[in-house]
């Protein structure tokens, strides 16, 4: 900037910087704009309307002025020149008017579909419009301020005349808006506006349309609002409406569009549209205007990747490179030439492609084998293929798999050699070559091998399960260390130097070291709990996640109590929680215990052990995982976890611990998933990914495939504890199971009929076809309330029950003979029926179910030996956690098709301390889908013997299961 100045005043004469002196101090000096090549500023003299536009050269140190004036430089120049500098001193990038001088904003209204039009003087943030000439304001024959005009300014002041503002014709809007483009400040209802001069006009749209072409009159795309004055708003642009120069019959035909056929074409090309494009533009987004050409038929054969498979594509074209291309018998042009159809040439080619089973235009996509075998077809077209994938389908030799155990972890992977070139298979490849029963497995380096099948049959499940197990990370999980041991010896190499000291886990658990128990234990162990504390503390020493899976009654609690590391957070089922604080206060007294429940909940720091429920978990998850990392971190009755998906599923994984623990007597119900999701929770990794694990373990099981339940039994084996009550508790009194089969009464017969009659052609129907399931569950809901009492059903009214009349009869002849029953329900409003009539037969009871407040009390009660004959237990509140040894019945009222519930019931009376044989009664309605329920148990205990025993199939609740229960 200073060397510019200092150019323009040497090139100054005297009397010009003089005069430009004065300027400064006298005219209206204001910036336009600048960059860093140049600055545009405008000098406007005293008593001058418009003022001199000036540009400056910064880089050039170059100038020009508009003024016109002989002098050069002018005194516009020189002064424009000084005011910039003193504005770079002050830190502008250009010079400001006074906030006293006002500039011109131009406002645009909506009004009536029309455009109006007015001015405004602007100063500061102070609008006022106005309407009068700009000359006869700076002359004062009109008051207003002071202000800063440009030429489009004093144009725009010309072309109104006398009509100032509000509604304009066309002639007058048009000339305004040329006037403003790119220039002063507009506005449109008070948004800002751009001002355009080009036009908003419509155009002609050439478009292909089946076997012809369609002409379309098109409004102009930018236009978002029109003005019946002549103007438009394109998004945030004004421009002028221009139309379009057509007759009215070329308006009509035009505007909904003209479709001409292949017949038509001709005379289109040639005489239409040359006549349209003399007076609107014209757009062609057709492939339909071709001119001849001399191209030949031939073959195309493109080649592409699809994965590792071969993708081809076989063409017949025209000409090389291709101008058009045959397609299901059509010539379809491919740019602006059309061949002469060679007919008997094509036929020639067809029959080509039909020596390799090819069909023009139709997508062949090879996998492995097949894609090898192809490419060998391909040698005697090998000029009409198109790309190179096509040259990595070889075969290669066999691969040879090279495996390394380093530490505690393991490498693998499979190589082909070859005249000196090794090229390689990834492992994840071949294990998915081999179980899709492929015989060649793709190379990294391209080509294709042969797999080791019989290496495989040995060892693929097993790497399968390794490889699954340790997933992206680099060394594998300590609970998959069993399976790399096992792999190693059948490779005869050495184990995993960290494999020695699990070694008790792969002995029937035998020589599990001794490990003290605590001091403030106030208990007396059974042997084979003090087993379980052995092996749990060998889980806990080994950092390995633990699950006690024993059979419901041989003291769980317990045993966990003697191995946690404190501090520990126990999760529970709400009914169970207040078990735990009194199991704790019976065993370890010494223990601090903080009850994180109820609406008042705080977490003590300074706790031993921390109980809250699964509830909680859900809705707390943040603080109970920000609290600490816990020493132990236990879930009571696991299954609650079942549902990896669930909310509180996700919160227990997310939970902070050195040693993970799950106990439930029913670690599967219905689906492996459930035991999928306790193992991420207590060893992530070991059993791979969810889908994975469904495609390794989940199907096959599923299928009954032999061998598959066994391998998953022998991965999970040392992790697992499971004894039953017949092995470890040979004193226990046996348990008893008999099916009370009930004669529905007429009228409730009538009820069931006419329900199952109502829904089971359309439920069973809308099944068969894939429906929703909820309908399904909503119609066995029904039928199974119309088996217990009609007065469950909605709308239906009824005294009494076949089903509860015989109950009443059983209950009254055990409490005759001096036993004590459970009589359980999924449904409290079924207790409710029951009540009365054990009063009315005077038989007393006590009931516990969610409502229940003092839950202890009222077994205590039960449980006295004078104690009532009868509790009335709701199969979700007393369905786990509960010690009612007083009872030697077992009355369960509506099957469940989930046996590991009613198992949990029954359990309830049928564990240590039971002195008397528990007899289990399932009340089930003859001729009715209980009936159908009793065989789906059947089934659905296959899936925990799966898992946990010695059975090769497994079995969940499913589409069909539902079909079979109401057909």
């Amino acid at each position: 900037m200073e060397e510019l100045f200092q150019e323009i005043r040497e090139n100054c004469s005297r009397s010009i910087w003089s005069k430009a002196v004065e300027l400064t101090r006298s005219a209206i000096i204001v910036g336009e704009s600048a960059d860093a090549e140049h600055a545009v500023l405008r000098v406007t003299p005293p008593g001058a309307i418009v003022g001199r536009t000036v540009t400056l050269y910064l880089q050039d140190t170059e100038w020009s002025c508009d003024c016109g004036g002989e002098e050069d430089p002018c005194e516009h120049v020189a002064a424009a020149a000084i005011a910039l500098r003193q504005a770079r001193k002050d830190g502008k990038d250009l010079p400001e008017a006074p906030s006293s001088i006002a500039r011109i904003r131009y406002l645009f209204r909506r009004e009536g579909g029309a455009l109006s039009f007015g001015r405004a003087f602007v100063q500061g943030e102070t609008v006022t419009p106005f309407e009068a000439t700009l000359s006869a304001i700076q002359s004062g024959r009109i008051e207003g301020p002071p202000f800063v005009a440009g030429p489009a300014d004093l144009t725009v002041d010309h072309i109104l005349g006398m009509r100032l503002s509000g509604w304009l014709p066309r002639e007058v809007i048009s000339q305004i808006i040329d006037a403003l483009a790119d220039g002063p400040d507009a506005r449109l209802d008070g948004a800002p506006i751009k001002v355009a001069k080009d036009r908003a006009e419509p155009h002609a749209v050439l478009e292909d349309q089946g076997d012809g072409l369609r002409l379309t009159l098109a409004g102009d795309p930018r236009v978002t609002e029109v003005f019946s004055n002549g103007a438009a708003l394109c998004g945030d642009t004004l421009r002028v409406t221009k139309e379009p120069r057509l007759d009215a019959r070329e308006l009509s035909e035009y505007r909904g569009g003209k479709f001409f056929g292949p017949e038509q074409k001709v005379e289109l090309l040639t005489k239409i549209v040359p006549a349209l494009k003399e007076r609107i533009e014209v757009e062609f987004h057709t492939r339909k205007m071709p001119r001849a050409s001399r191209a030949l038929p031939r073959l195309e054969i493109r080649t592409e990747r699809a994965g590792e498979a071969l993708s081809v594509l076989p063409l017949i074209v025209y000409g090389d490179p291709a101008v058009a291309r045959v397609d299901a018998g059509k010539l379809v042009l491919l740019g602006d030439e059309m061949p002469a159809r060679d007919e008997e040439g094509e036929e020639r080619l067809v029959r080509r492609l039909q020596s390799v089973n090819l069909v023009p235009g139709h997508r062949e996509v090879f996998e492995g084998d097949q894609a090898v075998a192809f490419v060998a077809k391909l040698q005697g077209l090998d000029r009409e293929v198109k790309g190179e994938a096509h040259q990595r389908f070889f075969v290669a030799p066999g691969i040879v798999p090279l495996l390394s155990v380093k530490g505690d972890t393991f490498d693998l992977s499979f190589e082909s050699a070859q005249g000196g070139i090794k090229r390689h298979a990834e492992a994840g490849a071949v294990l998915r070559a081999w179980k899709t029963g492929a015989s060649l497995v793709p190379l990294l380096e391209g080509g294709f091998a042969p797999l080791p099948v019989d290496w495989l049959s040995k060892f693929g499940n097993r790497i399968a399960d390794l490889l699954a197990a340790k997933g992206d990370r680099e060394t594998l999980p300590a609970s998959a260390l069993p399976d790399l041991a096992r792999l190693c010896e059948a490779l005869e190499k050495p184990p995993p130097p960290g494999f020695q000291k699990l070694q008790p886990l792969f002995q029937d658990f035998a020589g599990l070291p001794e490990s003290p128990l605590p001091s403030d234990l106030k208990a007396e162990l059974r042997h084979y709990q003090a087993t379980g504390v052995r092996w749990l503390k060998f889980c806990h020493r080994a950092g390995l996640g633990a699950l006690l899976a024993d059979d419901m009654g041989l003291g769980k609690t317990l045993q966990a109590l003697c191995a946690l590391e404190l501090p520990a957070l126990v999760v529970a089922p709400t009914s169970v929680v207040f078990n735990w604080a009194a199991e704790i206060a019976r065993f370890r007294p010494s223990l601090k215990v903080c009850l994180y429940h109820g609406p008042q909940r705080v977490l003590d720091p300074s706790a031993d052990v921390t109980l809250t429920s699964y509830a909680l978990l859900r809705l707390d998850q943040d603080a109970l995982v920000a609290a600490r990392e816990w020493g132990t971190v236990l879930l009571d009755e696991a299954q609650a976890i079942k549902n990896p998906d669930s909310q509180v599923a996700r919160a227990a994984y997310r939970v902070r611990a050195k040693w993970r623990v799950a106990m439930t007597g029913t670690p599967v119900e219905n689906r492996l998933e459930e035991l999928w999701s306790q193992f991420h929770f207590l060893n992530p990794g070991l059993l791979g990914g969810r889908g994975d694990f469904d495609e390794r373990y989940g199907k096959p099981i599923a299928a009954g495939e032999a061998g598959s339940a066994a391998r998953l039994r022998e991965r999970i084996r040392p992790f697992v504890l499971r004894r039953l009550k017949r092995e470890v508790a040979p004193e226990l009194p046996p348990r008893i199971e008999v099916v009370e089969r009930v004669e529905l009464g007429e009228d409730e017969r009538t009820l069931y009929q006419a329900l199952y009659a109502a829904t089971r052609e359309e439920v069973v129907g809308r099944l068969k076809e894939g429906g929703n399931v909820l309908a399904a569950l909503e119609a066995l809901l029904r039928l199974r309330q119309a088996c217990c009492h009609p007065a469950l059903v909605p709308g239906q009214k009824a005294d009494s029950s076949a089903k509860v009349d015989q109950l009443l009869e059983l209950l009254d002849e055990a409490a005759s003979d001096g036993h004590k029953a459970l009589v359980f329900s999924q449904w409290t409003s079924l207790l409710d029926l029951i009540e009365p009539k054990l009063e009315a037969a005077k038989l007393p009871f006590v009931r516990l179910d969610g409502s229940t407040l003092d839950r202890a009390g009222v077994v205590a009660r039960f449980q006295a030996d004078d104690g009532p004959p009868v509790m009335l237990v709701s199969l979700k509140a007393g369905g786990a956690g509960l010690n009612l040894t007083a009872a030697d019945h077992v009355f369960l009222v509506d099957p469940w098709w989930n046996p590991a519930v009613e198992d949990q019931a029954a359990d309830r009376a049928h564990r240590i301390g039971q002195e008397r044989p528990v007899m289990v009664h399932r009340m089930v309605a003859l001729g009715t889908v209980e009936e159908r329920i009793l065989a789906l148990q059947a089934e659905k205990r296959a899936i925990a013997e799966a898992a946990l025993s010695g059975s090769d199939r497994a079995a969940s609740l499913s589409r069909d299961d539902l079909i079979a229960l109401l057909e």
